[in-house]
């Protein structure tokens, strides 16, 4: 893929996603507890919802982002039971890449195993936020692999913000708004998304909490990321991000 190309894409994505961030208007709240809430509005990209989820968790915003960031180096296979692998197909600067994402069954596998190839765009802010911002692309590297239902993410992303007063605390907020494809009937996408996103935060305090401030600084190193090149074969092993598979509904 173009550098340029992606740049550009990851530069639309991101201005979409802090739209999402700046704009209070027409969520509706579909599940709280635990200080996490999950709101969603009808999306303007595709026939379903757009996701975001908010939550306060224990931690500064550099040591969460190393949790959440969809970059080499990542540790999110190792905490989220949605990721079953994850992957980078092309890395253009430490803030620019493709990567591929794959999920398990879930719902009672009544959605099968499904993986996702993103473009994704880290930004920092001035006032400390760490935004990662992904959307769908398609990658030569990268076709359909067998047992995998090839997802689609519209523009999504993840706020890791600073939160005033409490420098030990980092404000989550998260955007999905994801087609699993397939043929998924509406009141199971509907019932997965807020269930696995109040998950999402349960599971990554408790990743954060695990690992002492100095274990945080080796633990990354010890996680291998696959990095793909033009020279590797794209029928080469094949898990990755969010859903795919063929038992139960598709």
């Amino acid at each position: 893929m173009d550098a340029a190309l992606a740049l550009q894409m990851g530069e639309a994505v991101a201005e979409k996603v802090l739209r999402y961030r700046r704009d209070p208007s027409g969520w509706r709240i579909c599940r709280q507890g635990d200080g996490v809430s999950v709101s969603w509005r009808p999306s303007v990209e595709f026939p379903g919802n757009l996701y975001r989820g908010e939550g306060i968790v224990d931690g500064t915003p550099g040591s969460v982002w190393d949790y959440v960031k969809p970059l080499a180096g990542s540790l999110r296979e190792q905490w989220d039971e949605n990721v079953t692998s994850f992957e980078i197909i092309q890395s253009f600067t430490d803030t620019l890449c493709v990567t591929r994402t794959a999920t398990p069954s879930a719902a009672m596998r009544l959605i099968s195993p499904r993986d996702f190839v993103d473009v994704v765009l880290v930004r920092k802010y001035e006032d400390g936020t760490i935004c990662s911002n992904a959307s769908n692309v398609e990658h030569t590297l990268c076709p359909p692999k067998p047992g995998y239902v090839r997802g689609f993410n519209h523009p999504c992303g993840c706020f890791c913000e600073p939160v005033p007063g409490e420098p030990s605390k980092t404000r989550v907020v998260t955007f999905f708004q994801t087609d699993l494809r397939g043929s998924l009937p509406q009141s199971v996408v509907d019932a997965f998304f807020p269930r696995s996103m109040a998950g999402l935060y349960a599971n990554l305090q408790k990743a954060v909490r695990s690992l002492q401030p100095g274990e945080r600084e080796t633990q990354p190193q010890q996680r291998c990321t696959r990095v793909w090149t033009g020279s590797q074969s794209a029928a080469e092993d094949g898990r990755a991000h969010p859903h795919v598979c063929c038992d139960g509904l598709k």
